[in-house]
């Protein structure tokens, strides 16, 4: 059984919607897109290279999905990551495209969970959900994520979608790894453990 592993750039106040840039996701009127590389640090992208290395696929929502396509197959070629990003197998959850171009993607037919449950079924490595926010909500609504690995950058939004929205599955986790680097962005990975446990002082 394949693993699938989330990974995700967060605010202090749990915001993933556009990290990356002011045109990334403008959804819901966000006004806050390109929030994280005032707040990034070479800590968290040596952390987060040390994270796609174990990927075998990766899995993503049609937003995530173009704007990857967009920026990598024209990204500088002689940097290792680039080769990386456009190697690897990739899988798209969406309901609006009938064909993905960029090189070794594959579209998921039918119903996206169903699609997972299978791809997770089968052989291979590890499969990584990037960004991606609606298809990892939908994933964690149905069980299917094992492991949580998050960047919690320190800077607040105030609005935005979040990862862990109302409604989230209540889970227990188990820390793996969490360390702060210089810059104070906190590099978590969090196992699944179950339902949460309860008592009182």
């Amino acid at each position: 059984m394949r693993e699938i592993i989330v990974c995700t750039f967060l605010t202090l106040d749990g915001v993933m919607q556009a990290p990356g840039g002011p045109d990334e996701d403008a959804e819901g009127g966000f006004r806050h897109g390109g929030w994280q590389k005032p707040v990034d640090d070479e800590e968290v992208g040596a952390a987060i290279a040390g994270w796609y290395d174990g990927f075998d696929t990766m899995l993503l929502g049609r937003k995530t999905y173009d704007v990857f396509a967009s920026y990598w197959p024209g990204a500088d070629p002689g940097d290792p990551f680039t080769e990386r990003m456009n190697g690897m197998r990739k899988y798209v959850a969406s309901r609006t495209l009938t064909s993905v171009e960029w090189r070794n993607s594959t579209l998921l037919r039918g119903d996206a969970v169903d699609a997972v449950r299978e791809l997770k079924a089968s052989e291979g490595g590890p499969i990584g959900v990037i960004g991606s926010g609606d298809l990892a909500q939908t994933l964690m609504r149905h069980g299917l994520v094992d492991e949580y690995r998050l960047t919690i950058h320190p800077v607040i939004i105030g609005s935005g979608k979040r990862l862990f929205a109302d409604g989230a599955v209540p889970t227990a986790l188990t820390p793996v790894s969490v360390s702060t680097t210089k810059g104070g962005t906190v590099v978590g990975v969090y196992r699944t453990n179950g339902e949460p446990s309860y008592d009182s002082y």
